[in-house]
């Protein structure tokens, strides 16, 4: 007779656009399901940094091995779970994280551009300009009814999108 098998580890991914609140969303998660964190940006090659920090969007030749990256990161997780800060930014980046994780479930922060462009402005210290969110918004395409994940407004005081971010993914059943 055997006991109980161990659930897999979760796979979270908090998705959005440059300065809708990722990386904090995504440490919220993490300290309250005991999850291990990884922000995207530091899978990035220097090629792909230097690139978004001259102000030069990225295209999808230099996305792809960085989202295999994110990929491979989630499949390897161990227990209980981790969470990953990645803009995700389409179907077919998604669609390419879940090659390697197809269990991943995306917490998709949106909010309204004034609003987003208006953190991208108060940004300090981060590669990735403000000048770059037209170009994120103009390719932002949200989560489609067949993808496993939740949507977000970030509007709300970060506590309250903290607090919502944890509690779907507590009822996704993943913590």
């Amino acid at each position: 007779m055997s006991g109980p098998q161990p659930s897999p580890p979760a796979r979270v991914v908090v998705m959005g656009v440059s300065a809708v609140g990722k990386s904090t969303v995504a440490t919220c998660i993490a300290a309250a399901s005991g999850f291990s964190f990884v922000d995207a940006d530091e899978l990035h090659p220097a090629a792909n940094i230097a690139k978004m920090a001259a102000g030069v969007p990225l295209e999808d030749g230099d996305r792809w091995p960085w989202l295999d990256r994110v990929g491979a990161t989630l499949a390897a997780a161990p227990p209980p779970g981790i969470v990953i800060a990645c803009s995700a930014l389409t179907r077919a980046y998604r669609d390419r994280i879940r090659v390697a994780a197809p269990d991943a479930f995306f917490v998709f922060l949106d909010g309204a551009p004034d609003v987003l462009h208006a953190r991208a402005a108060a940004r300090t210290g981060h590669f990735m300009p403000a000048a770059l969110l037209d170009s994120q918004l103009a390719l932002l395409e949200p989560l489609q009814a067949d993808e496993r994940g939740v949507r977000i407004d970030v509007v709300a005081p970060i506590d309250q999108v903290c607090a919502g971010a944890v509690a779907a993914v507590c009822a996704d059943g993943r913590s």
